[in-house]
């Protein structure tokens, strides 16, 4: 599996990391560079960590991964895109929680978050015949291009929605995390 079949898995999953980096650069104030760089590589390394850890726990414990994953996304992607829309609706921008949301462990908290899929496909690609190293830097590059791009066009798209940004940013997080629990719950 190689080629046009892991060019598709690698955007699949990244689509999530790209809707929640745009959000982040539509509400922060004019990220640059450095700032897309940031979230393209956070994004990009857990997708590639988690479909490597999903391979590496293969089969044997693959029921137990697929059983929770989604619940623990849906959460995480709740609380950050809960607390944008309260602060969105707030009003008044509270310059700490502003830095909190911009912040490191939030920025890690969404990456993991929208990269747990890959952990079950991971799991997936245990079970065929694939070169993880190959595959799994593959959906880290993609998903580190879609990261960093997400982030400039939400710069851009930024100043034409305002305040709004942070709220369609919280209400997007709140989408990705309800596909998520959707798609594996009822589907």
């Amino acid at each position: 599996m190689f080629g046009a079949t892991s060019l598709i898995l690698a955007v699949s999953l990244s689509m999530d990391s790209f809707a929640a980096a745009l959000g982040r650069g539509a509400v922060q104030k004019r990220p640059g560079l450095s700032e897309a760089l940031r979230v393209g590589f956070a994004f990009g390394l857990c997708q590639l960590s988690m479909a490597s850890i999903g391979w590496g726990v293969g089969s044997a414990f693959a029921g137990f991964v697929q059983a929770i994953d989604h619940w623990i996304a849906f959460g995480l992607l709740l609380l950050i895109g809960g607390s944008m829309i309260r602060n969105a609706l707030a009003g008044e921008e509270d310059d700490e929680a502003a830095a909190a949301r911009s912040g490191w462990l939030a920025l890690l908290t969404v990456a993991v978050a929208t990269s747990i899929d890959a952990s079950a496909v991971g799991v997936g690609l245990a079970m065929a015949d694939v070169n993880i190293a190959v595959t799994a830097s593959l959906i880290g590059v993609v998903t580190f291009l879609m990261g960093f791009g997400g982030v400039l066009l939400g710069r851009a798209a930024g100043p034409l929605l305002g305040r709004r940004a942070e709220l369609i940013g919280g209400l997007g997080l709140l989408a990705i995390g309800t596909k998520i629990l959707v798609e594996h719950t009822l589907l």
